[in-house]
């Protein structure tokens, strides 16, 4: 916490130090009033009363200017703090791997980035002004009462003792409670954000009860956590309060049989209860300072969990490209995700040469998509190694090996802003002229003509437009950067026959020559690939061109029949033998069909 309060040591010095500068005003207080009913009303002079009060009054202003003072400089550290351990979070959280944060959660991650952080620029702030302020006020208080009588003065180092012990013993059971209040917090956040992604599923499955239920359910049990945290930090006024009463019950009657033997005055007794007035006011603005402090200690704790997480994947130092080597090569690849019980990937093993068309086909979770995963290094392999240009990805510099590639993700993602801004993602220093050119070859021309051209607004995610649109944006986004590898992750899924076929051809003609992966549930999207890898329950179960799968692989002739059955050629000997050996009739395309 102290690094981050490093650059704000000057207010973090003058905060307290102002605070305390009020605090030792207030303790002059009693003795004043003490003077005024001695003194002045006792003796009957009324120049006594009216200098005492102007120095109260006089007091009172330096007093207040201490504080506003204090609260400036405070302010001035906490804001400070939290915005950057805002960027602390930001930056740590974008250094992470995907797997760091598949296991880290997307709700607490946003939790931590916004509730956490204003909890803890509270706790400064408060500890700042006050964490010094009380105690000094009450330590002030019980010397001051021990300079008028020291008999009376030792009810106040009792009365101090035993609320000591209620705060130490209040704080160590609130703590745990305050950081179960957070986890609790995640999880309604979590629910909250999956229902607003799902929406539209949730209405197409008339879900609608069910999720109400659900969040309910959560929302009732983070009441429940806030409610017992809140019983255990709500003891704290009643108790501070029994005991000052009680302590200034005792006082009251001991002060009143000093008076009566004339050890005391009037005025020292009086001055006596306002110190212990003062006791009770710091402790109740102390109880406050704890509950905040607590949920801040909490906060920050959390906070320091993630700041202290060591990514999991190190950043490559040196890479040497070989220019004769394959694009990109598997070799006996094995990936499983962390917390999975099976491998996503087993024993991966092809050769991309530079310029060649790879494409990846099989059924929905074969592992299409975890292969495409680890070229960019988007997660590191389990077993064997993942080489472009004939260096292991894990030796590359990250800048220097994901500049090679262009990925355009299963789920388009577009950001807020114009289409300039977001096709410049891929080069931030392209020309208008270029983003223009990516966008026809990824046939989105129509899009900019629709929307007004480069200036066209999108909405967050591209809620304004369709997911044809949407799919067309991101393949220039990735093109605008002229990568050596283009990946295209199930990326034409919602494009119809006739302008996929048109993207194959354009990138097909691009002039730089990338290799591209295409992966497609479609077997016309990568019949004219060079490579094709047929994958089924995470295995290569089939390697070669279109004419020769169709020919020795079962799979892949499945798919194709499935697509093409109306259209598809017979199928050859050798393929019709391998399917009556499975036990199928010849016309079982035509009957399914």
């Amino acid at each position: 916490m102290l690094k981050y309060l490093k650059k704000y040591r000057a207010q973090c010095v003058c905060a307290p130090l102002f605070k305390m500068f009020e605090a030792l005003l207030d303790l002059f207080v009693p003795l004043v009033v003490a003077s005024i009913i001695d003194r002045g009303i006792g003796a009957g002079s009324a120049a006594h009363v009216w200098r005492m009060s102007g120095l109260l009054v006089a007091l009172g202003v330096a007093g207040l200017a201490a504080a506003v003072t204090a609260q400036y400089f405070a302010a001035r550290a906490a804001t400070g703090f939290a915005a950057d351990v805002r960027h602390a979070l930001f930056g740590k959280l974008t250094s992470l791997s995907f797997a760091d944060i598949d296991r880290l959660g997307t709700s607490a991650m946003i939790t931590r980035m916004t509730s956490d952080v204003n909890q803890a620029q509270t706790g400064v702030n408060m500890a700042l002004r006050l964490l010094l302020r009380s105690p000094f006020v009450v330590l002030g208080a019980m010397v001051m009462a021990f300079t008028i009588d020291a008999r009376c003065a030792l009810i106040f180092a009792a009365v101090i003792a035993a609320l000591s012990l209620v705060v130490w013993a209040i704080m160590a059971a609130n703590i745990p409670m305050m950081q179960g209040v957070q986890r609790q917090l995640e999880r309604v956040l979590g629910a909250t954000r999956q229902t607003l992604t799902g929406a539209r599923v949730i209405r197409a499955f008339r879900r609608e009860d069910a999720e109400y239920q659900a969040f309910r359910a959560k929302n009732r049990e983070l009441t429940s956590r806030q409610r017992r945290a809140g019983r255990v930090s709500a003891l704290l006024n009643p108790v501070t309060y029994v005991l000052i009463n009680l302590a200034v019950i005792l006082l009251v009657r001991q002060g009143a049989i000093r008076v009566d033997g004339g050890a005391l005055t009037t005025g020292q007794v009086v001055a006596l209860y306002n110190y212990m007035s003062q006791i009770l006011v710091e402790l109740i603005k102390f109880a406050s300072l704890t509950i905040t402090i607590n949920k801040g200690w909490a906060s920050w704790k959390r906070i320091a969990d993630v700041l202290a997480l060591k990514p999991s994947m190190a950043d490559g130092q040196a890479a040497r490209a070989d220019a004769v080597a394959p694009a990109v090569a598997f070799d006996h690849v094995m990936l499983t995700y962390p917390g999975a019980g099976s491998p996503a990937l087993e024993d991966i093993d092809f050769a991309a040469l530079p310029g060649q068309t790879v494409g990846i086909i099989g059924g929905t979770g074969a592992g299409k998509s975890s292969l495409a995963r680890l070229i960019p290094r988007f997660y590191d392999v389990t077993a064997g190694a993942v080489r472009v240009n004939g260096a292991d990805v894990r030796d590359w510099p990250e800048d220097a090996l994901r500049s090679k590639i262009g990925v355009v993700p299963q789920k388009a993602s577009l950001f807020k802003g114009t289409i300039r801004d977001n096709l410049r993602w891929g080069n931030p220093d392209a020309a208008d002229e270029q983003l223009i050119e990516a966008a026809e070859i990824a046939q989105a021309a129509d899009v900019l003509a629709a929307k007004g051209g480069l200036d066209g607004a999108i909405e967050q995610n591209g809620g304004n437009l369709s997911g044809g649109q949407k799919q067309r944006l991101t393949i220039a986004r990735a093109l605008v950067r002229r990568p050596e590898i283009l990946i295209l992750d199930d990326s034409a899924s919602a494009l119809d026959m006739a302008t996929d076929a048109r993207l194959r051809r354009a990138i097909a003609a691009l002039d730089y020559r990338p290799t591209v992966f295409i992966i497609s549930q479609r077997a016309a999207s990568i019949m004219q690939a060079d490579l094709i890898l047929v994958l089924d329950d995470g295995r290569v179960v089939g390697k070669g061109r279109h004419v020769e799968l169709m020919e020795n692989c079962p799979i892949y002739r499945e798919i194709y029949d499935s697509q093409f059955s109306g259209e598809a050629p017979l199928p050859s000997a050798a393929a019709r033998e391998n399917r009556l050996h499975e036990g199928e009739s010849e016309n079982s395309g035509e009957v399914s069909a």
